[in-house]
């Protein structure tokens, strides 16, 4: 590994936000760990970045599975020896059905992938950052707006958000000992393929279908660039980046 190289592990990174915070972290120097449970996804991510020079090991993982969490970490020690970034980016959403329908198999597989996923990435750079030398990292959470004003028809995913605040804070605090620093970025409506039904209108908790804006997912990766290469003495415990007018501040 050469001398400062920066070693950061992006998941959920085929697609979407994860993408382009890969994108957005090679720009900056680091060597990056695009971790997703696709490989096709990540080699054709891995193409439409071709940002020139650009260091990339694409590594399949399923984050809800613990065994292919572990394999993740344990070859980004035997490859790079070290750790400095763990983006916990991955996760999914659940069908819009009312709460009473929604399926065990859905909220636990929300559960499994938002939620227990970040957690079994978290401790696994717990692990490589609290023993390297220099010690320490750190980790952003892919929080959501979603975590203070649920959409209709979101319990599970909304739940896992808000516990995502959770997690990042006693990650924060956990992490202090070790100069482990840890924050989240909160997401309102970045244009990907989650979000692709807000352009013909999505559920508002009137009852009423509306179109809402969304931004590019460039200016999330961004604020994930930002918070990244921030000293580990300084850190970001939240931050929200959204559309201007979707609705979300005050009444709509």
């Amino acid at each position: 590994m050469a001398e400062n190289e920066k070693i950061a592990i992006v998941t959920g990174a085929g697609t979407g936000v994860g993408k382009a915070i890969s994108a957005g972290l090679l720009a900056t120097g680091f060597t990056v760990v695009m971790a997703g449970r696709r490989q096709d996804a990540l080699e054709a991510a891995e193409r439409e970045i071709g940002f020139p020079g650009a260091s990339t090991l694409l590594v399949p993982t399923d984050v809800a599975d613990p065994a292919s969490v572990a394999a993740l970490f344990a070859r980004v020690k035997e490859t790079f020896g070290r750790l400095d970034l763990l983006v916990n980016n991955a996760g999914r959403g659940t069908p819009a059905v009312p709460l009473e329908e929604i399926s065990l198999e859905d909220w636990r597989s929300t559960v499994d992938t938002n939620l227990t996923g970040a957690f079994l990435c978290t401790q696994e750079a717990f692990r490589i950052m609290k023993a390297q030398n220099p010690r320490g990292g750190r980790i952003i959470n892919n929080g959501s707006v979603s975590a203070y004003a649920p959409r209709p028809l979101s319990a599970p995913y909304t739940a896992t958000k808000h516990a995502i605040l959770g997690l990042t804070k006693s990650t924060s605090l956990d992490g202090r000992a070790y100069e482990i620093a840890c924050g989240q970025i909160d997401i309102g409506n970045a244009a990907t393929e989650m979000t692709a039904r807000m352009a013909t209108g999505v559920l508002q908790p009137n009852g009423t279908m509306a179109v809402e804006p969304t931004i590019d997912p460039k200016h999330v990766a961004d604020a994930v660039v930002y918070m990244a290469n921030l000293p580990l003495t300084a850190n970001v415990l939240t931050m929200t980046v959204m559309a201007s007018k979707m609705p979300f501040v005050g009444r709509g």
